[in-house]
């Protein structure tokens, strides 16, 4: 078996689609069915597109991976595709093709187990590693959801005749529903690009709600009740005290830790008349409409009281939680600059900074500096410096007395902070509209009711303490206040609820994990607990209900920007439905929206649609209640708060106008009826019922070294390890910059984890609790990570996770992530040192593996290297198991080489990647063996490495000659211009093959071509769309040419191209020019895997010349065929003698040896055949390019090149070398001009010629970078060994992301020596184009090359394609500015127009 499959299964992303139910504990499976059908049959390939684009649609994988097959009776394979949201149908559609041909071709196997098995040898795995979860086959007898491939489980199978599809899917994983509906998307796709005519449709533009759904997924035309203003919370409050003065509003509970105090109970009368007081001297002291006061707060009745009090005043209240360091509060103080500042008595003084800051920077004009309720309702104020009597004494009159002040819907009641960029918060002004509008609908959905009790449990800077205090009071209800011991006692918050029957209760998932931990006391009373804030999980969920056995959960979402909790998710209690929590995901779903609000999951890439069921979008919230939005923040507000483009918003203003009976508050605060949106940054996708399943934020995909990984995923993997009690996931930068993934658990206090838990000996070195439970909970650790990685990609595995004994939460009850400890160098250091002294596993471990001198010298260079020391290292350890990477492992390369004196390759460590392997390979380079390089699709165990022939390929050459050519070549003496000239082309798909047609088919406008294109694909349809998009990507497409074209497939590689007898002798007949430009370009593969395609395949397009009619042939090759220090030092030569360089009529003898890379062995050989060819009567042309650079018209450029790679990374570097080489730099468009016209018209009349192409002028390596200097970019010069040496800081030490990266070993060399090209003489080339002028009406014959103004035109270019940022610096030469269409940045984005050309 080919060592194809393990490179191309190589760490694959395993496509399912997303489960309904929690996928069960070993594999279970239960076989379900469904049937669906299309009203006419599809291609196989067709639907496997279609699959492929579903499955990326409704996973966001970008990696797709999916079993099939070529037929019912052959075995399964498995292709894989990277898609991104540009890529139109077509696109895919050839893809798929291309990959369903060519991995059909590398069938070796009898069964994907023997691939499975082979891989498992190859990495060393314990496993069978799975292959796939997801297949899309041929009907026949024995399909069925289950397997017999090793190490694989299947979720769902689809097979299918083309008309009728059975999907076989595991009814523990998917709801019934839910594959009718993937049923109903595949269809409605099926039908999408059927009415296409183009098929061009983008695969992210088909709408995937079908006609079943409409009915469960909310309409975003809705009317939802933009003027119900239901009144403000403080008019409706004072409403409820004078119908029920002497209720119960607000109890203070008494300290279980201090036996003085006591429970304090305030009626609605007290609270009542005490916030008219505070609203009165308010208003009198001169707060306005809409003012900020600031409340420096404290939890208890004393907040209720200033906050409504705030309100009555018609001002804005926004909080101060004195826990804060005085500094964050200067920064809210900032943003709200208030008017008014209270004070509360039990919040303690004000810092000294904070009272500096209030008198240097705002202007407060009115001040309670000590706020304090009496237990008999009474309140004082505090007096003010230079004053003696309190500040309320003169207001107790208003007791009774209303503010009258009126408020409206848009009027602000709330200043609320939500975290911002660069550290500062973010004010999210509220509006009155939402505090009570959702109230009635709550309590007759939960049952709430005046005779609840509440409890004040949020943090009190927290918006969601707005909750806990209006929800009772717009009912009539109590408020329970806790004290600070209650809550921060473990197990005492539970007996704190029971104690006194709270039934309602509001938390995050962090306070509701506080609430259950070490608690015991069963809270019968509690009914509904409402968590927000952040996700809830599974076990959450059990843990509250085992306390509290008739609470119903609802989990709620909801941001400081929707004002609140908008949407829910209800769990039945325990008591009800023992089950329920059983079959739910591990995360409770966001839920659907409350009255009169809507979550819209729309399509991220086509914001005019939303989301069919199953599909990750952007969550949108629509609804009345939204709030303001951000203060002083307008571009902001534009970008978040949008309005809705799903319906014109003039016609809720009509509506209004005839609803108005012209209430007060329409003139006391109502901008008037506003559909908005709010944009919230969260992903989530539609469940079939309707629900709402968030997916993360997108801050929350980070990348790691170019990984994406998704912290939500890591956090609910690790919360399913049954010794893992809380957890959070971090990324954190070490002591080298690095971002790391970091993981804080609490473990769970059990039996079990006794056999997890070692202790140490060492009192001293254990005094820090981070070594200590570091050291304490090491094989819990290893366990966790052994969890982790059966269920993540190795990249998303933490590198370090912390034990501790709780999470730190701030004042919000959210985990305070800030304070989450990183483990410094010292710490890690004495976690290693007492894990090696520890017997187990320790230094006597060590010992025993017998390490040699060798593998100890590697194993302390690991750790010097490693990111995070790990406690010990073993010799089946591998670099990257312990947090190495593709950078890192370079770095420790290069130290290598400096600490050994030996010149390790780059690739070894990637190869070799545990001490033992890696000992092995450099040992057998220390004694002078030769060692197989990373790259050489050669992979395996040392004995099962199978050894890479190597083959002298001059003497091959010569061997073909003599064997495969025919015996003669009828020579064609001149093309006749009256008739059709008729051109095959190969490679017209590639860079230089796309311009080489647009020559042939624009130029000559007086003569008439016809193309006969070669093309990789399935169908000729499919291959002119390659030709289509090629063009497309690069601007020069003409959909007219397409009657001058006729696609032809088939395999060069083959004898006649595969093709039938018929077939190769119409085309022979028909040609009258051959232009094989098509080549496999791979600058490490050897001879012997790249003679197939650019060796054999060049003589099985030369024989179609020497059968029918009489042709020219053309041959590009490259002047990688020149690549050795010979033909360098004769053109010195040549030139010192005043010559023009090297001639094109050399023939090669002097690098028959010598050239360094398989690439240029098989140009050689090439060419040398050909030019046996014309000793037998060929007439043609060999073409010779260098560089190929971009479309001096445009700029339009392959970015998949030496060069631009050299552009690029110089201008992330801020430096480029100072290297004097002329580079051969020649536009594509004159490239391809060249090489039509020596087709067209052979230099030389008894010979196939070789035509150079040369860069007329030649430009200098470092005028080339230093370009960007020219244009306005950062960069200085420097010479090579400097900029050497910074550019391997920069990548290899700093650890910086690199354009250079996969060229460092060539870079980092002897890149002078590397770049150092012979001149050539062109005049074989100036002659064809002398006489192609006669024809083209142009004379290029003085050739053309790159300058400093054509590089301008390329940075504009790569800039305007993002493969350049912009330039910093005022310029010395304007950019001048370039034209790409939107259709070519689509595709370019999508991935095209980064592809190798046929040139060097």
């Amino acid at each position: 078996m080919s060592d194809f499959w393990i490179n191309y299964l190589d760490n694959p992303t395993l496509s399912v689609l997303p489960h309904d139910f929690l996928k069960p504990a070993n594999n279970q499976s239960v076989e379900a069915t469904h049937r669906f059908e299309l009203s006419h049959a599809i291609d196989f390939q067709v639907g496997l597109t279609i699959l492929a684009a579903l499955i990326y649609r409704l996973t966001g994988d970008e990696d797709i991976v999916i079993a099939t097959d070529k037929d019912a009776s052959t075995p399964a394979f498995i292709i894989r595709l990277a898609l991104s949201p540009e890529v139109n149908y077509t696109d895919l559609l050839n893809r798929v093709n291309d990959e369903f041909n060519t991995n059909s071709s590398h069938i070796d196997y009898t069964t994907l187990s023997q691939v499975s098995e082979r891989i498992r040898k190859v990495k060393k795995l314990e496993e069978n590693p799975a292959l796939f979860r997801l297949s899309y086959q041929h009907a026949n007898s024995n399909q069925q959801l289950s397997t017999t491939v090793e190490g694989s489980v299947r979720d769902l199978a689809i097979f299918t005749d083309g008309k009728q599809f059975f999907i076989y899917y595991n009814a523990l994983l998917y709801t019934h529903e839910r594959i009718v509906v993937l049923g109903e998307q595949f269809t409605q796709f099926v039908e999408a690009i059927t009415k296409d005519s183009t098929s061009n449709i983008n695969i992210t533009k088909v709408n995937l709600i079908t006609s079943s759904q409409i009915g469960h997924l909310p309409d975003p035309t809705l009317d939802l009740d933009w003027s119900g203003y239901r009144g403000a919370i403080q008019d409706i409050f004072t409403k409820n005290a004078l119908a029920h003065p002497e209720r119960p509003c607000v109890i203070e509970t008494k300290s279980f830790l201090d036996p003085s105090t006591r429970t304090r109970t305030f009626t609605y009368k007290q609270i009542n008349q005490a916030s008219n007081i505070v609203g009165n001297y308010l208003k009198e002291t001169g707060i306005k409409k809409g003012d900020i006061v600031m409340i420096y707060a404290y939890r208890g009745v004393d907040l209720m009281i200033a906050v409504m009090g705030v309100l009555k005043a018609g001002a804005t209240f926004s909080v101060i939680d004195p826990a804060y360091p005085p500094a964050r509060q200067n920064i809210y103080l900032s943003v709200a600059k208030p008017a008014g500042l209270i004070g509360l008595e039990k919040a303690g003084t004000l810092d000294q900074l904070v009272v500096d800051y209030i008198n240097q920077e705002l202007n407060v004009i009115t001040t309670i500096p000590q706020l304090k309720v009496n237990d008999d309702g009474s309140l004082v104020g505090g007096t003010l410096p230079g004053q003696s009597t309190d500040v309320l004494d003169n207001y107790k009159s208003f007791a009774d007395k209303s503010t009258g002040v009126i408020v409206g819907p848009d009027s602000n009641p709330t200043l609320s902070f939500t975290s911002g960029s660069e550290g500062i918060p973010k004010g999210v002004l509220g509006r009155h509209y939402s505090l009570a509008y959702y109230f009635p609908w709550m309590s007759q959905r939960f049952g709430l009711s005046n005779n609840d009790k509440f409890t004040m449990l949020s943090g009190i800077a927290h918006d969601p303490i707005q909750r806990d205090m209006f929800t009772p009071l717009f009912l009539g209800a109590q408020l329970l206040v806790p004290t600070a011991d209650d809550i921060g006692t473990p197990g005492k918050l539970a007996d704190w609820m029971a104690e006194y029957g709270a039934t309602v209760t509001h938390l995050t998932p962090a306070m509701g994990q506080l609430l259950s931990a070490q608690a015991s006391t069963p809270i019968p009373t509690l009914h509904h607990a409402f968590f927000v804030g952040d996700i809830l999980t599974k076990r959450d969920c059990l843990r509250l209900q085992t306390l509290a056995e008739n609470v119903f959960i609802v989990n709620m979402y909801g941001t400081t920007e929707t004002q609140r909790s908008v949407s829910y998710f209800e769990i039945k209690s325990r008591k009800s439905d023992p089950t329920y929590l059983k079959n739910l995901k591990d995360v409770m779903p966001a839920g659907t929206g409350m009255y009169n609000v809507q979550l819209l999951v729309v399509n991220r890439n086509d914001r005019s649609q939303t989301c069919g069921v199953g599909e990750v979008g952007e969550i949108y919230v629509r609804a009345a209640g939204l709030a303001e939005g951000y203060r002083g923040l307008p571009e902001l507000n534009q970008e978040k708060f949008v309005t809705n483009w799903y319906v014109d918003a003039q016609q809720w203003i009509q509506q209004d106008e005839l609803k108005s009976n012209n209430e007060s508050w329409r003139s006391a605060g109502w901008l008037g009826p506003r559909d908005r949106l709010y944009r919230t940054g969260d992903l989530g996708r539609y469940l079939p019922d309707g629900n709402v399943e968030c997916c993360g934020r997108a801050d929350d995909q980070v990348k790691i070294r170019g990984f994406r990984i998704e912290l939500g995923e890591i956090d609910t993997h690790l919360s399913q390890h049954p010794l893992v009690r809380e957890n959070v996931t971090l990324v954190r930068r070490d002591k080298n910059e690095e971002p790391t993934l970091i993981s804080y658990i609490v473990p769970k206090e059990s039996p079990e984890l006794s056999d997890f838990k070692s202790e140490s000996t060492d009192d001293q070195l254990v005094d820090d609790p981070i070594v200590e439970g570091l050291v304490a909970y090491r094989e819990l650790i290893k366990d966790i990570k052994n969890h982790l990685r059966k269920r993540l990609a190795s990249y998303a595995v933490p590198t370090i996770i912390v034990p501790l004994v709780k999470l730190p939460l701030n004042p919000n009850g959210k985990v305070d992530k800030p304070k989450l400890p990183f483990p410094d160098t010292a710490q890690l250091e004495a976690v290693a040192l007492l894990t090696t002294k520890n017997k187990v596993g320790g230094l006597e471990a060590i010992e025993q593996e017998k390490l040699s001198t060798l593998e100890s010298e590697i194993i302390d260079l690991w750790l010097q290297v490693l990111p995070n020391r790990p406690a010990s290292i073993s010799k089946d350890d591998s670099f990257f198991d312990l947090g190495g990477h593709s950078i890192l492992g370079t770095r420790m390369i290069f130290e290598l080489r400096k600490k050994l004196n030996v010149e390790v390759p780059l690739g070894v460590i990637f190869k070799n990647p545990t001490v033992e392997a890696f000992a092995k390979e450099i040992e057998k380079i220390i004694k002078g063996e030769e060692v197989q390089l990373a790259g050489t699709d050669e992979i395996g165990n040392e004995s099962e490495i199978n050894e890479v022939e190597v083959i002298d390929y001059a003497k091959d050459a010569q061997d073909l000659s003599n064997t495969a050519l025919l015996k003669s070549y009828p020579s064609l003496i001149k093309l006749d211009t009256s008739k059709t000239i008729n051109v095959f082309l190969t490679g017209a798909t590639g860079f230089l093959g796309s311009f080489i047609l647009h020559d042939i088919l624009t130029a000559r406008p007086n003569l008439k071509f016809k193309v006969f294109a070669h093309v990789r694909a399935h169908t000729t349809d499919a291959g002119l769309n390659r030709l289509r998009q090629t063009g497309k990507t690069y601007g020069i497409w003409n959909e007219d040419w397409i009657s001058n074209i006729e696609v032809v497939l088939g395999d060069l590689s083959k004898p006649q191209f595969g093709l039938s007898g018929n077939e190769w002798s119409s085309l022979a007949s028909t040609i009258d020019v051959v232009i094989h430009n098509g080549a496999f370009v791979h600058w490490v593969y050897p001879y012997s895997q790249l003679r197939d395609a650019n060796v054999i395949g060049t003589i099985n397009v030369l024989n179609l010349c020497g059968e029918g009619k009489s042709k020219y042939f053309s041959f590009v090759s490259s002047t990688s065929a020149l690549d050795t220090d010979y033909f360098v030092h004769l053109s010195d030569e040549i030139l010192a003698k005043g010559g023009g360089g090297l001639s094109e009529s050399d023939d090669l003898s002097g690098s028959a040896k010598g050239l360094g890379n398989g690439y240029g062995q098989s140009k050689w050989s090439a060419e040398y055949i050909i030019r046996q060819a014309g000793k037998r009567g060929l007439k043609g042309c060999i073409t010779r390019p260098g560089y190929v650079t971009g479309y001096s018209k445009t700029g339009a450029s392959n970015t998949d090149d030496f060069l631009l790679r050299m552009l690029k990374g110089s201008a992330e570097l801020g430096l480029y070398p100072d290297i004097t080489n002329n580079v051969n730099m020649v536009p594509v468009e004159h490239v391809a001009r060249v090489v039509v016209a020596t087709a067209f018209h052979p230099p030389q009349e008894d010979e196939v010629a070789v035509a150079h192409v040369t860069g007329h002028p030649r430009i200098k390596f470092n005028e080339f970078l230093g370009t960007l200097q020219d244009y306005g970019y950062k960069v200085g010069k420097a010479d090579y060994p400097t900029w050497r040496q910074s550019l391997e800081k920069f990548v290899i030490e700093e650890s910086q992301e690199s354009a250079l990266f996969p060229l460092l070993h060539f870079v980092l060399d002897n890149l002078p020596q590397n770049t150092k090209a012979p001149e050539l003489d062109d005049s074989n080339a100036s002659k064809s184009l002398k006489l192609d002028s006669q024809w083209t009406g142009k004379d290029y014959s003085s050739g053309k090359g790159v300058d400093t103004t054509l590089m301008g035109t390329y940075i504009s270019y790569l800039i305007k394609t993002k493969f350049l940022p912009l330039p910093t610096l005022a310029a010395k030469i304007e950019l001048p500015s370039v034209e790409v269409s939107e259709e070519s940045l689509a595709l370019i984005e999508g991935g095209a127009g980064a592809r190798t050309s046929a040139a060097k």
